[in-house]
């Protein structure tokens, strides 16, 4: 496989085995690689619990700083599409599941199969073949219009600092229409790579929910239920959905979880300033010290919201109870 280090290092062509063996060491000194094997163990540690981890190799910026720029990207593409695909994918699956067997069903089911097959890469590039070659309604890519990069951030603000022996009072004054113009800018470059997750995605919730509902419509509480006069609505929504929800839970907190990767393929299709590009150029570049804090974050945020999953469970159904 050979020694990861060699990627740091000049071609090795033409230079001299003790000169390219002090480069080596040169390069294990800097990274603290020379070290006992405790101590490497230890301040690896350290510096994961500190989420100290760093610099780049390729650029030399700061990983934290760099999660801090592009995470707030990656939260709002990702976060805004799972919670439109779950709403969407819950309340269809439950009206399919109440129309089992009718058009309705197939043509949602068949929708959904096909949105959930369909590479997000190409759906992408046709919505900015459709909507933005051939329409101009909205930007091909990026997060922020370009006019902002070279002239300015739409929002003028004047800051007043307040220094007493005590405290610090900062004013900020807002322009209204700035703020209107900075939301909309915001919104006119999400509007695609959002349609493109949220239409791969709801299919997912559409279908689980449609097969947990119809095992519990199948129950003798929904029986009971209806025969106590209770309307369509509250039986479905109170009664089945309460107990068929527990699959969604676990499905939509991974879900959830898997936000901070973002979503590599369509951040990089529409050139989006998030964790999911970010990542992409971490793998074509073999920078590790990037893709090792992303995936340790990764794993403590499956972690929690396999917590919370399982939190919920008890709260949603009372027969679970934990010891």
């Amino acid at each position: 496989m050979g020694n990861p280090i060699e990627l740091f290092l000049p071609p090795r062509a033409g230079v001299p085995e003790e000169v390219y063996k002090t480069y080596i060491d040169a390069l294990l000194k800097r990274w603290g690689l020379d070290q006992p094997l405790h101590v490497q163990l230890y301040k690896a540690l350290s510096n994961m619990l500190t989420f100290n981890f760093g610099v780049s190799y390729r650029t030399r910026a700061d990983i934290t700083a760099e999660i801090a720029r592009k995470l707030p990207y990656t939260l709002l593409l990702l976060g805004v599409s799972t919670v439109l695909s779950v709403i969407i994918g819950v309340l269809l699956g439950v009206l399919v599941a109440h129309k089992r067997g009718s058009m309705t069903d197939s043509f949602s089911v068949t929708c959904s199969l096909i949105f959930y097959s369909l590479p997000t890469f190409w759906m992408g590039m046709i919505f900015v073949l459709i909507f933005s070659s051939m329409l101009g309604w909205f930007p091909p890519g990026g997060a922020v219009p370009d006019l902002w990069i070279t002239s300015g951030w739409p929002v003028s603000h004047q800051i007043a600092r307040t220094i007493t022996d005590s405290s610090m009072t900062i004013n900020l004054l807002i322009n209204g229409e700035g703020l209107l113009s900075l939301i909309g800018g915001f919104l006119h470059h999400l509007t695609l790579p959002l349609l493109t997750l949220t239409l791969f995605q709801y299919g997912g919730y559409m279908l689980l929910t449609r097969a947990t509902m119809i095992e519990a419509l199948t129950e003798d509480y929904i029986v009971t239920a209806r025969a106590k006069g209770l309307n369509e609505r509250e039986v479905l929504l109170k009664h089945a959905l309460k107990n068929a929800s527990l699959p969604l839970i676990t499905s939509a907190a991974l879900s959830f979880a898997f936000i901070f990767s973002g979503a590599i393929i369509t951040e990089t299709v529409f050139r989006y300033p998030g964790m999911g590009g970010w990542i992409w150029e971490a793998i074509s570049f073999y920078d590790y010290g990037v893709l090792m804090p992303i995936f340790y974050i990764l794993a403590l945020c499956v972690i929690i919201a396999n917590l919370i999953a399982d939190l919920l469970y008890g709260i949603i159904d009372p027969r679970i109870k934990y010891g």
